[in-house]
């Protein structure tokens, strides 16, 4: 997420982070290089402009003179300035109205407004125990309807039945009886896209928002467009109430210009970050947080937060006290803990969360097969449990089965297989000695000569 513009911004920030005095020389150097960064990552010219100002307003006065450390002081202020470009605060969805509480989606075609909607009745379902209804508002895109039905489908929710020969308004005012009559808490409200900011289109979205009064209207838009971004989120916002955004496809961004461009430039806040292609692929957006991405330093409370939400506490408990018994980590265990990893967004998505791995997590997105999970699930559900139990009795004909079963080569299983030693070892050293053995033992796996990515030793990861 946003590497090229972390990278710059870091590289910028080095040469002056060690500086015993800051002078309004060495000030402007850093500043200048800052300035370029933030064009490159496609950040609008009036945000850079305000940015760097506040900056060296902030830099050449007395907080830092005071500063025993005027280097890091300056690092602190350009995180602080960051904060304050993209809100400052997290702001989440404001539900407070009599059930059920209309969220309206709007956004062009292609934005990915009917994937959020089913993200966002998710997140609702699942942290907010929330009753969620969708409806589809879009009779004009093909299968528009029929795709958030199946979406409903997958993420548990009620779903109001629409077609093409209605009209928008009319299934809206229909949908809202019936969640009220459901005793629905939300309606998620999904409308058509057009390719182009256009009046027709305009004139649709306000008509439902007078007939709905949603108490959330949420604008959608695809982070890699940049500054475009903000420019279509102004022009929805002079024509509608909106209450916040969604800028999607934000793991793919590796610039960052629409996140730090769309709170000052539409006065909007984004509320939430589409993360991937899963439903469980929306983070509420914390500016500090992503801030602190930014600029290298990780962000571990998001991760702890996932690791709460996503990971299973009753497995995890159980590893434990089987690792904290002596007993042998075995395949089952293995495939328990490919899911929970899975779970979190995969070893990338993990890596880019910890504070200086946002290059390692990029690798690691670039050589790290993106069916890899799936593949090492299917060969361990394809030996039985015996196997599973002993995979020393894995040999020959065996291996031959298990490949076959699950369509992959025995090259595969045999990574697999050492993948699991590896892992074995590593728990052997959490039971005598904890936290540092384990992270040694993990240095081993990843690093040179290691059997993990980009190791000699052949025991790592499949790659493309």
């Amino acid at each position: 997420m946003f590497e090229s513009l972390s990278d710059r911004l870091t590289q910028s920030l080095r040469s002056i982070t060690g500086k015993a005095r800051l002078t309004e020389d060495n000030i402007q150097g850093t500043l200048r290089e800052v300035r370029m960064a933030l064009l490159e990552a496609d950040v609008a010219l009036p945000v850079v402009k305000q940015f760097v100002e506040s900056v060296k307003a902030r830099a050449l006065g007395q907080e830092v003179m005071a500063s025993l450390s005027p280097g890091q002081a300056f690092l602190k202020i350009v995180q602080a300035e960051l904060e304050q470009v993209m809100g400052g605060v997290n702001e989440g969805l404001d539900l407070a109205t009599r059930p059920p509480a209309v969220i309206l989606l709007a956004g062009l075609q292609g934005a990915g407004k009917t994937t959020s909607a089913a993200k966002l009745a998710r997140l609702l379902k699942e942290r907010d125990r929330k009753k969620v209804m969708m409806v589809s508002a879009d009779v004009y895109r093909p299968a528009a309807i029929r795709q958030l039905e199946t979406l409903a489908g997958e993420v548990g929710v009620d779903f109001f039945p629409s077609d093409e020969t209605q009209k928008p308004v009319a299934i809206a005012r229909a949908a809202l009886e019936k969640a009220r009559i459901s005793f629905a808490d939300v309606l998620i409200v999904d409308t058509a896209g057009r390719l182009a900011v256009d009046e027709a289109m305009m004139a649709e979205i306000a008509e439902l928002e007078r007939e709905l009064t949603p108490a959330e209207t949420l604008f959608v838009v695809d982070a890699m467009t940049g500054q475009d971004a903000a420019n279509t989120a102004k022009a929805f916002g002079d024509a509608l109430p909106l209450t916040g955004v969604i800028l999607t496809k934000v793991d793919a961004d590796t610039r960052g210009g629409a996140a730090l461009s769309v709170r000052s430039v539409t006065g909007k806040p984004i509320k939430f970050l589409g993360v991937g292609e899963k439903t469980a692929a929306l983070d509420p957006f914390h500016p500090d947080r992503l801030a602190s991405r930014i600029l290298g330093m990780g962000d571990i409370l998001s991760l702890i937060e996932e690791a709460e939400q996503k990971v299973d506490k009753a497995k995890a408990e159980k590893l434990a006290q089987k690792v904290k018994k002596g007993k042998r980590f075995d395949l089952e265990d293995f495939r328990d803990q490919l899911q929970q990893m899975n779970n979190m967004g995969g070893m990338a998505a993990m890596l880019d969360k910890m504070p200086g791995m946002g290059n390692m997590a990029q690798a690691a997105q670039q050589a790290v097969d993106p069916k890899l999970f799936a593949r090492m699930e299917a060969m361990i559900s394809s030996m039985t449990p015996k196997e599973r139990r002993n995979p020393d009795l894995i040999q020959g004909s065996r291996k031959r089965r298990i490949t076959r079963g699950s369509g992959t080569q025995v090259q595969d299983l045999n990574r697999l297989l050492k993948q699991h030693k590896q892992m074995q070892k590593m728990m052997k050293k959490m039971k005598g000695g904890g936290m540092q053995k384990m992270m040694r033992g993990l240095g081993g796996m990843m690093g040179p000569g290691g059997g993990g990515p980009g190791g000699p030793g052949g025991g790592g990861m499949p790659f493309r």
